[in-house]
């Protein structure tokens, strides 16, 4: 009798065994792919902050710009649905680690670093660094020296804050009084009322915000650009989605949709050929 019990207990343990090992297997299956992830889900979470002309708030109270569109079209080839989610630009990496969102699709500069912690697609838009001011200081903040004793101000975690850090710009940002903001929209609101002197902002930015039409009509780009740099598309660090997305991304530039898109925004000069 005994040794019939131990014979029963044995093969249930085995069989309890078995079952764990398989569900562990199947969850391990469906969370190795990133990619089968979203799509099991059907959406794609696109961290973002609003910025023209890549991601705002238009008159009507839907978002659109650019990063918008261009999301929402790859999206379309993914199966899934795009959800946009503002984040803190300083909390990018985090957001995505934790899942709280699947891709970082926000006018983000290609860096060594950034590979390093990220799956990044391949650069689909050229960017630059510029100097953004008042129109009476444009020609003294565009030579070295010009903003000595002045408060700058820039994004924190930008591209402009890396330059305005940068030993090799100290001739222009070295001896100005740097103060980070949470975005460059309140870097240009900084300047406009007059709390900043100047700010570094993306080169895309100044294209879509500035104008004798927008709401900085007074602030004008200064004649000098700081640190070419690349857009791209940043997934969590050896995510499967990467590839589909370069895929998708190939093709509207075959098909000419993507440079549609930027043309209504006025970006197409600055799409990688």
């Amino acid at each position: 009798m005994k040794k019939a019990l131990s014979i029963v207990l044995a093969v249930v343990m085995a069989l309890t065994v078995v079952g764990i090992f398989a569900a562990c297997s199947k969850e391990n299956n469906t969370t190795d792919s990133d990619l089968a992830y979203i799509q099991e889900k059907g959406n794609l979470i696109i961290g973002i902050t609003y910025f023209k002309p890549m991601d705002y708030i238009d008159k009507n109270g839907e978002i659109t710009g650019f990063e918008v569109e261009f999301g929402k079209a790859v999206c379309e080839k993914l199966g899934v649905t795009p959800e946009f989610q503002e984040i803190k630009w300083e909390s990018k990496e985090n957001e995505l680690v934790a899942k709280s969102i699947d891709c970082i699709w926000n006018g983000l500069t290609i860096t060594d670093d950034r590979k390093a912690t990220m799956s990044i697609t391949n650069p689909y838009m050229n960017n630059k660094q510029i100097i953004i001011c008042k129109a009476e200081n444009a020609d003294a903040f565009s030579i070295a020296g010009g903003l000595a004793g002045k408060t700058v101000v820039a994004e924190q975690e930008s591209a402009g804050e890396e330059v305005i850090l940068d030993k090799q710009y100290a001739d222009f940002f070295g001896d100005a009084n740097y103060v980070a903001v949470d975005s460059m929209k309140s870097a240009m609101m900084e300047v406009k009322a007059g709390t900043a002197d100047a700010a570094v902002i993306d080169y895309v930015t100044g294209i879509g915000s500035l104008g004798e039409d927008s709401d900085y009509a007074d602030l004008v780009i200064a004649e000098k650009s700081f640190a070419d740099e690349q857009y791209g598309i940043a997934f969590r660090k050896g995510s499967d989605v990467t590839a589909e997305v370069n895929k998708a991304i190939q093709e509207l530039v075959a098909d000419g949709t993507l440079q549609k898109i930027a043309e209504k925004y006025n970006l197409g000069e600055q799409l990688v050929k």
